[in-house]
């Protein structure tokens, strides 16, 4: 086995391990798709080289609802196999990264009986199908309940709700982790390289920061997991220009907990008969989330006000709250969704299905899916390169084998408790070891280079701490002491490290450009 510690100072010795060998496989994108591939193909003894062209989990693997889910609302549209598979996906991650599949109550308002009845049967075909213990089947709670345990909710047209447990996530972080665990397996990973050609024997990587690295990639298969890029990566080879994805646009805005003190993740009815969630994380709460077809793969996809409008306004008329102001929103993210294209259908209608299509050249892309079932995809796509590869490969062993930080569970006494459960839902069971170096911003910040392969403040900030969404005004105060960290390591001068402020700096305030105080 080899390390899972990915080190962003030897970027130089990668480059160079990717250009000396011939792999059986080349993946390009590392998103939750691409690093989901590349830990079932280097665990099944393939040689694995994997690409990213900005950070791991950059793209919409960063911005989902960060959720776990069953995908109960698929069961409404009768698609029972997507369902069982997302449903049973989730028991399998609670199994293999404990800190990534945190339960959390799941709260459906109801109006009537009738209702209640439909959502009853609804969520015990969702329990036989995902196999779900008794433990966490659903309740049914009515309205003196309801008040007690959601003092907030305007209950004058319910009756009560039905609860079930779900399971929220750090996506960024389940990401990382499928990242580290494929080089722990054998896999040669590096971000911020993007592959800007297609050879016919593989590929050449161009490194997108300034430091002049680059590889020729030679690999049996090349599979593209671009995700919203998908279409982009397919277009680098002659005669692949058709536009085969869909994209929509998902916000969600970021409170003080204080300011909504939920208990469970409350799905909220929208204007237009959509389901929205808040969703309570430590100090904040979250809401989200919009569904808008986006023209444009943008790496950050600009808000409109009618987005952030639409969430507020669905959030006050469920909870009684005065009116949100702007200046109370912590923070805010928004992403794009890479659908299958359907024309003719909304945005919210579109299928999650996953689908896989080979170029005459024999390009493998892999498009659409959830997060939920990211596993479960990632090896259907590797079994189709085992039989295209003609290879002798071991069984599929994602779905045991724990992801880093998962083998074990974590006390943190003596740790302020949302702090504590903070770094328990971040690290899992290496938390300690932030403890030991300091347990600050500092110690986090040079981890992530040391350890998760982070080659930018950006790549700290957003993704390997989520401060940049759930940190006291959007984590800004720990953007010096996590550059000055970060660039003792990486040798940045105090330009750099400047630079490295400001760019963070914009993308909040870019962010936040809709947004009055």
């Amino acid at each position: 086995m080899s390390s899972t510690q990915l080190d962003a100072r030897t970027r130089r010795q990668v480059f160079a391990e990717l250009e000396s060998r011939t792999f059986d496989l080349a993946v390009i994108g590392g998103g939750i798709t691409g690093a989901g591939i590349a830990r079932d193909a280097a665990m099944r003894g393939l040689s694995v080289a994997l690409v990213e062209a900005r950070d791991y989990a950059s793209g919409t693997s960063s911005r989902s609802s960060k959720m776990i889910h069953g995908g109960l609302r698929y069961l409404a549209q009768g698609d029972i196999a997507l369902v069982k598979e997302a449903a049973s996906e989730r028991q399998i991650l609670r199994r293999i990264a404990p800190h990534l599949a945190r339960l959390s109550p799941f709260l459906i308002p109801t109006t009537n009986m009738a209702m209640t009845a439909k959502l009853r049967t609804g969520l015990w075909t969702f329990e036989k199908l995902g196999d779900v213990p008794e433990a966490d089947k659903h309740e049914v709670i009515g309205l003196a309940e309801l008040r007690r345990r959601e003092p907030l909710m305007r209950t004058d047209r319910l009756n009560g709700a039905v609860l079930y447990p779900e399971f929220l996530t750090d996506d960024a972080r389940l990401v990382l982790a499928n990242i580290r665990s494929a080089q722990g397996a054998g896999a040669v990973v590096v971000n911020h390289a993007a592959a800007s050609e297609l050879t016919g024997d593989g590929l050449v990587a161009t490194s997108t920061l300034d430091d002049g690295l680059g590889a020729r990639i030679k690999a049996k298969l090349v599979v593209n997991a671009a995700g919203a890029w998908v279409d982009t990566v397919r277009g680098l080879e002659a005669g692949e220009g058709d536009v085969r994805m869909s994209l929509s646009r998902g916000i969600h805005l970021v409170l003080p907990r204080e300011r909504l003190p939920i208990n469970a993740t409350i799905i909220i009815r929208a204007p237009d008969k959509r389901s929205i969630f808040a969703v309570p994380r430590g100090a904040f709460t979250y809401i989200g989330t919009t569904d808008v077809f986006h023209d444009g793969a943008d790496y950050w996809p600009a808000p409109t006000r009618g987005d952030i409008d639409y969430l507020l306004r669905a959030t006050e008329a469920a909870l009684r709250i005065d009116p949100i102001r702007d200046g109370e929103i912590v923070s805010l993210w928004s992403g794009v969704r890479p659908l299958i294209a359907q024309p003719g259908k909304k945005a919210n209608e579109v299928s999650r299905k996953d689908e896989i299509w080979t170029s005459p050249s024999g390009l493998v892309s892999i498009a659409g899916g959830k997060l939920s079932a990211y596993r479960a995809m990632a090896e259907r796509v590797v079994d189709l390169v085992v039989e295209r590869l003609g290879a002798i490969a071991l069984p599929c062993s994602t779905a045991d084998a724990p992801l880093p930080g998962g083998s074990r569970t974590l006390r943190l006494d003596g740790l302020d408790p949302l702090a504590a459960e903070r770094l328990a839902g971040l690290y899992g069971d290496e938390a300690n070891e932030i403890i030991i170096a300091g347990g600050d911003v500092a110690a986090e910040a040079a981890r992530a280079v040391t350890h998760e392969g982070a080659a930018t403040l950006e790549d700290y900030w957003v993704r390997r701490s989520a401060r940049a969404w759930f940190d006291e005004d959007a984590g800004l105060a720990a953007l010096v002491p996590a550059a000055e960290a970060m660039g003792a390591l990486l040798g940045w001068d105090d330009a750099m490290t400047a630079a490295q402020i400001a760019h963070c700096h914009r993308i909040n305030d870019e962010n936040r450009r809709l947004l009055g105080e």
